[in-house]
């Protein structure tokens, strides 16, 4: 792809770009004062949700293009640049009629490549900074069509975000980052800017903070954070919005690693140790929940919780599997034990539940 700049050259001087704001624009005395904050601190781009895709129905679902009119309050009382989310060619139409500086396309709407080729289509002939978020489930290929759409619309300002992804199972996040997904993303189209969303990957405004960093030194070119001026009182996803004061504080202590380097870094080592230890977990947990429901068959069948057999031969068979892949047979033993003991616990406690 032969792109431009976003709005500037991303360097290692202004890395990383901040796009700030409100999940939804909730009123306009809401979204100037939260952008006034903003700007006081610094942040150029303000962001705020007019139309809300909501997972059911009797959610607030934004303000709708009346909300448009609040965003050009913003750029005429800050001067800050605006931006919003957009699914459907009218989303297209109204936003860049209200001059809004910039356009995502948001998880569900990369998800359907009807959806994004309606954005693309309207979008044929414009101007104007397009950022795309990859889709809830973690497939590559679909958040490479995305960008391939929009990019084939004529959009040359084009970048990606990452807002992590959608799991069945508990994780410590809303959306498992799977870091390695936008790291072949670059690796493929290495001329696309990342930025990285925590607000949709930590979904709790603790996290934003750890998220972020990791994603600078992954070497994203910048953050879209959420934030509020009272974010506890927001309509909507208030556990991830942080105030301007917090975001602030946030991204003063971010630490920006240089992107020059010939050789890897040894924090971003230690966030893969960290990518995977949370893998693990999650493999743990799902191998627990099989396990409750293998004891809930022993009961309902008047089955015997342990099966010395059958432990046997796994015991057996893992740590020789284990062996054939340089990992050290008493240290997988003492782990398969310990995974054991735990399953039968459970599995008892279920049991033995009235």
């Amino acid at each position: 792809m032969d792109l431009q700049p976003i709005f500037e050259p991303i360097t290692e001087e202004n890395r990383p770009l901040v796009i700030a704001g409100p999940c939804s624009a909730e009123t306009e005395e809401q979204t100037v004062e939260t952008a006034k904050q903003l700007a006081s601190k610094g942040i150029k781009i303000f962001r705020a949700g007019i139309w809300k895709p909501r997972t059911k129905p009797g959610g607030f679902e934004g303000i709708g293009s009346e909300g448009l009119s609040w965003l050009q309050t913003v750029k005429q009382e800050t001067g800050m640049l605006t931006a919003t989310e957009v699914a459907t060619a009218k989303h297209v139409e109204e936003a860049l009629k209200a001059g809004v500086d910039l356009l995502w396309v948001g998880a569900r709407t990369t998800t359907n490549p009807f959806a994004v080729q309606e954005v693309a289509d309207t979008l044929k002939g414009v101007d104007v900074p397009v950022l795309v978020k990859n889709p809830v489930n973690p497939d590559i290929e679909l958040w490479i069509g995305g960008l391939e759409r929009i990019y084939n619309a004529g959009i040359r300002r084009l970048g990606a975000i990452h807002r992590g992804f959608s799991t069945y199972d508990k994780t410590i996040y809303r959306n498992t980052p799977q870091w390695h997904i936008p790291i072949e993303l670059r690796r493929r189209l290495p001329e696309v800017p990342i930025i990285c969303d925590p607000s949709h990957i930590g979904g709790r405004r603790e996290l934003i903070a750890s998220i972020s960093q990791q994603a600078l030194d992954l070497n994203f070119e910048g953050l879209i954070i959420e934030s509020h001026c009272t974010p506890d009182d927001a309509w909507s996803d208030k556990n991830q919005q942080i105030t301007p004061d917090v975001l602030a504080e946030i991204l003063t202590h971010l630490v920006v690693r240089k992107t020059n380097q010939t050789t890897e870094d040894l924090s971003i080592l230690r966030r893969q140790i960290d990518d995977l230890d949370n893998k693990l977990l999650e493999v743990l947990a799902k191998r627990f929940r099989v396990s409750r429901e293998i004891g809930t068959y022993k009961k309902e069948h008047n089955m015997a919780v342990l099966q010395t057999v059958r432990y046997d031969e796994i015991l057996k068979d893992r740590i020789a599997q284990a062996e054939s892949m340089d990992i050290n047979g008493e240290f997988m033993k003492t782990v398969l034990e310990a995974i054991h003991e735990e399953s039968v616990r459970v599995q008892l406690e279920l049991i033995n539940k009235k």
